[in-house]
């Protein structure tokens, strides 16, 4: 699919399908729009009147257009203009996107008012809307549906930002990976298939990258990662990938994602409630950290970036660990294992180790870390922890501009003491109240000094129901947040 910007006059634009973004209760045409009423006759105010369109946000209508230019006119609402915000713009855009392909518009014009929006900022969130809306993961399908598929996009009015375009479609093809490796099956997924991904990210983009086998991981002590590890029949991959640019970086970053490929629970097997067939997403931090990976290999910021993830299955063997084993971290912490279905943040804690013994300016972590996150900020919203208060508002910023919901949660560090161990340093849950603080509380243990921000993206990594440019499925969560928060 070809998107462009262009100059042309809407009563010039030829093509299957012509959409244009009205605000709420701002409907009084006027400039280019009035002209094309004209040229269609008035065809849009009727419209607008038979349908009682008020421009609210998301709404839509469309109708077909007799001996016009086009075939097709879709109207869609933009919200309020002073509330108008680039996710508004996002929405609308998958929005038109998915009533063209509906309505088998191979070409289509999309005008949408720039409002208090820069030109490039419009360009690249539309990009951004149509490109995600119309993703179709078709790998697993013996048949492929490519029905109503769109060849060319002209983005109206916005003509020279070839740039903002081709940066939304960079980061868009890093959702893309993300999107196919937490809707992939664990049997396709794996920590051998995990690491092949990045050497093939390496290779393309001239990334640095080191895998430490099991052998590596005993040799750093890594035995809260092994401890995870030990069920498994497939090897863990400890992954550490490396995004360097040409001269001096102008800071040095990095990003920690949670690798679960599956997490079946281990001893305290997940059961009832638990959609212990979902765990295949149990890597969502790991994917958007690739992900990630791959936009900025295309973008390619003047900014150094690692990418790690402790890479592992959870699963359940006469190799297992038992609850109330003991396991010692790389950093010489000791950790009494009261819940094997709290893996993610044994794997997480080496990996931050280490990360730390990189002398980055700031650490990253994402993960799927807890449910407890889930019933407090819903399937929608992430959560974000840090002690730091300028990392925090950085990835608050970016979430804002990337349309990726987050919330600040507190870092309560008294939480930490319903995890103390009478044998141990600490155990590896707390109190089942304040789940999700206590999670970050215990990761916050194995960093020191690094300013560190952890995000528990347990609900927003997949979507039962289509929701804007998300479908069913893997969202790709994460992606653009980090883009966002590592070029700023």
């Amino acid at each position: 699919m070809k998107v462009q910007g262009s100059a042309i006059e809407l009563t010039d634009f030829s093509g299957d399908g012509l959409a244009i973004g009205l605000f709420d209760n701002q409907l009084e045409l006027s400039g280019d729009i009035a002209n094309l009423d004209g040229a269609l006759s008035g065809l849009i105010k009727e419209v607008i009147a038979d349908a009682e369109f008020k421009g609210k946000l998301g709404s839509t209508v469309t109708t077909r257009v007799a001996g016009g230019r086009f075939k097709k006119l879709i109207l869609v609402g933009l919200g309020k203009a002073d509330q108008l915000k680039l996710d508004h713009i996002r929405r609308a855009a998958a929005t038109i996107a998915k009533t063209a392909r509906r309505e088998k518009c191979k070409t289509l014009g999309i005008s949408l008012p720039t409002g208090n929006l820069e030109a490039s900022n419009l360009a690249q969130a539309i990009t951004e809307g149509v490109e995600l809306a119309l993703y179709k993961d078709l790998r697993f399908k013996s048949e492929k549906d490519e029905n109503g598929k769109i060849d060319t996009i002209a983005l109206i009015g916005l003509v020279g930002q070839e740039a903002a375009i081709e940066t939304a479609q960079k980061i868009c093809s890093g959702i893309f990976l993300t999107r196919e490796l937490v809707a992939a099956p664990a049997n396709y997924v794996t920590p051998i298939t995990m690491a092949e991904m990045a050497q093939d990210l390496a290779k393309t983009y001239g990334m640095e990258l080191t895998i430490l086998e099991q052998e590596d991981c005993e040799k750093l002590g890594m035995g809260a990662f092994l401890g995870v590890a030990q069920a498994s029949d497939i090897p863990p991959k400890f992954i550490h990938l490396v995004y360097k640019p040409t001269g001096t970086p102008r800071k040095k970053v990095a990003i920690v994602g949670k690798g679960l490929t599956f997490d079946s629970g281990g001893l305290n097997l997940k059961v009832g409630a638990a959609s212990i067939e979902m765990m295949k997403t149990d890597m969502g931090g790991a994917g958007a950290t690739f992900g990630a990976a791959k936009a900025i290999g295309e973008l390619k910021p003047d900014v150094e970036v690692h990418f790690i993830s402790a890479v592992t299955e959870n699963m359940v063997s006469g190799k297992a660990i038992h609850p109330g084993d003991i396991l010692t971290a790389s950093n010489g912490k000791t950790i009494e294992i009261n819940n094997t279905d709290a893996e993610g943040r044994l794997t997480l804690a080496d990996a931050l180790v280490y990360t730390e013994k990189l002398g980055v300016e700031a650490i990253v972590d994402l993960a799927t870390l807890t449910g407890a996150c889930v019933i407090a900020l819903g399937n929608d919203i992430a959560g974000l922890w840090s002690p730091n208060d300028d990392l925090a508002n950085g990835l608050l910023a970016a979430s804002e501009t990337a349309g990726e919901k987050l919330w600040r949660m507190p870092m309560e560090e008294s939480y930490f003491d319903s995890m103390k161990s009478p044998l141990a340093d600490m155990k590896n849950t707390g109190a089942r109240a304040g789940g999700a603080i206590s999670a970050a509380v215990f990761l916050k243990q194995f960093v020191k000094d690094t300013p560190w921000a952890h995000l528990d993206v347990a609900g927003p990594v997949w979507a039962d129901k289509e929701n804007g440019y998300n479908g069913v499925g893997a969202t790709g969560y994460g992606v653009r947040l980090l883009v966002n928060w590592v070029m700023s």
